[in-house]
């Protein structure tokens, strides 16, 4: 696997822990100020949006497992495709349920950014 897609899947697999943690420093570095973030339930969440839902306690990732992750990158940017397991709780209760992801990352000087997330419910 060439270098920068390894750092895609690396970076991403860090995103969803800094979810999973509330560690809002590594997203708030990883996620792009222009982010576009659509849930699998068609909200769609900014970068500020998505930061703020988590600090106020509306939404909370319990956990996060993804699997079956490839990445492609094109130079100074890139694709995750995967599938992923969420435990949330949100103020409407807990949710428990799959996706299957795309998320795009761009390069920024020597970091990458993750630019969209979009993901569809899988059937369980």
């Amino acid at each position: 696997m060439p270098d920068n897609e390894k750092t895609l899947i690396d970076l991403d697999a860090s995103r969803m822990k800094a979810m999973v943690d509330g560690d809002v420093a590594t997203l708030k570095a990883i996620l792009a100020d222009d982010l576009t973030y659509f849930h699998s339930s068609a909200r769609v969440d900014t970068k500020d949006s998505l930061i703020a839902g988590m600090e106020s306690g509306a939404t909370t990732f319990d956990s996060i497992v993804p699997s079956d992750v490839e990445a492609r990158a094109y130079g100074s940017s890139g694709v995750v495709t995967g599938t992923a397991r969420f435990n949330v709780s949100t103020q409407n209760g807990k949710l428990d349920f799959g996706v299957r992801f795309t998320d795009v990352w761009v390069q920024k000087g020597d970091s990458w950014q993750m630019v969209a997330w979009q993901s569809t419910k899988t059937p369980d």
